[in-house]
C-alpha cells in the first residue's frame, strides 16, 4: 500500500450540540464534548485505522492539549511528526451544532499558523502520496510550508491530492490564488459550496468539469446525495450514492473520513466508482457519533 503523507492542521474540537433552538443572548441547554480535530489530522487518523501507512506533519502547542493530541494520533497508528511551538497554543475549534444538525465553526488556528518549511521532515518526501489540507494554504502563516510541501512532493515524483478546507475562508482567500497554488495536484477534493467558490457554478457536475482545467481528476462531495468523480477527457462523471444511516449524530469530519476512504482505493488503481463508494462508506461511519475522528 502506498504511504500517505498528510500535511495539515491539528486542532482540538469543542463540540457543543444544542438540545433546542438557540436562544440568542441567553442560555441554551447543550451537550459539550472535547475531541481531536483538524481536517489534516482527521484524515490521517481515519487512514491509519483503515490500515494505511500514514504520516502526519503539523504543529502543536507546548500544552497539555497538544500532548494529548500527539498521543491520540499515535494511538490511531499515525506516524505523527509534530513540531512543538513554544509560544502558540494548540489550535482550537468551537463546533456549534444546532438542534437540527447544522454546524457553525469558530476556529483559532493557534500553532497551525506557524507551520514553516523547515518543519517538513525531508525523509517523508522520498515517494508515496502527499495529501495537503487546504487550510495550510489558506492560512497566510502556514502558506509557505504548504507551497514547500507541494514543491518537495513534485520533485520526489509523489502523487498529490489537495482538499479545499472550508468555503468561507476559501472565498476570502480567492479562487484564483488557490487554483494557482494547487494546480500541479493530480486530485482535488471539494464539496459543493467550495466548488461553487472556485468556479461560480452551482451544479456540481458543471463545477467539476470546469475544475479539470487545473486538475486531472476532481471529486465533489455532495452530502446526502453522495459524491461524484470527474476525470479530464471523460464524457460523463461517475457518481456514488451516500450510504444510509439510521440517525446522523454529528457531521463534523464526514468529509475528512470520505477523503480517507477514497484515497487508498484510488491509490491502488481501483475504478472511480469503487473509490467513491469506499469514501461514502467511511463517511457514513463518521456521522453516527460525536466528533470528527474514529473512536479509539
Amino acid at each position: 500500500m502506498t504511504r500517505v503523507v498528510v500535511v495539515g492542521d491539528l486542532m482540538t474540537d469543542a463540540v457543543a450540540r444544542a438540545r433546542y433552538a438557540l436562544a440568542r443572548a441567553s442560555d441554551t441547554p447543550a451537550v459539550v464534548t472535547m475531541h481531536g480535530g483538524g481536517s489534516g489530522a482527521n484524515i490521517a487518523s481515519w487512514l491509519a485505522v483503515e490500515g494505511a501507512e500514514v504520516a502526519f506533519i503539523g504543529r502543536r502547542g507546548a500544552d497539555i492539549t497538544g500532548r494529548n493530541r500527539d498521543m491520540e494520533l499515535m494511538g490511531y497508528g499515525v506516524d505523527a511528526r509534530l513540531v512543538m511551538d513554544p509560544e502558540r497554543p494548540t489550535g482550537t475549534c468551537v463546533v456549534l451544532v444546532t438542534h437540527k444538525g447544522e454546524r457553525t465553526m469558530l476556529s483559532d488556528p493557534g500553532a497551525n499558523a506557524a507551520l514553516a518549511p523547515e518543519d517538513l521532515p525531508r525523509d517523508l518526501f522520498g515517494g508515496g502520496h502527499l495529501h495537503l489540507s487546504g487550510y495550510t494554504l489558506i492560512n497566510e502563516g502556514s502558506r509557505e510550508a504548504g507551497l514547500a510541501a507541494l514543491d518537495m512532493a513534485r520533485r520526489a515524483g509523489m502523487s498529490i491530492s489537495v482538499d479545499c478546507a472550508s468555503s468561507a475562508p476559501l472565498e476570502r482567500t480567492g479562487a484564483e490564488p488557490f487554483l494557482e497554488w494547487t494546480g500541479g495536484a493530480k486530485l482535488l477534493f471539494a464539496n459543493t459550496d467550495q466548488a461553487k467558490v472556485l468556479t461560480g457554478r452551482d451544479d456540481p457536475e458543471a463545477a467539476a468539469k470546469v475544475l479539470t482545467a487545473w486538475f486531472p481528476q476532481v471529486v465533489i462531495k455532495m452530502n446526502a446525495e453522495g459524491a461524484l468523480w470527474y476525470g479530464n477527457g471523460r464524457p460523463e462523471p461517475v457518481r456514488a450514492p451516500a450510504e444510509p444511516v439510521d440517525r446522523i449524530v454529528d457531521g463534523t469530519g464526514a468529509g475528512d473520513a470520505f477523503c480517507a476512504g477514497f484515497l487508498p482505493a484510488w491509490l491502488a488503481g481501483k475504478p472511480a466508482a469503487e473509490s467513491l463508494s469506499a469514501g461514502c462508506s467511511l463517511a457514513s461511519k463518521a456521522i453516527v457519533h460525536l466528533g470528527a475522528r474514529p473512536r479509539l
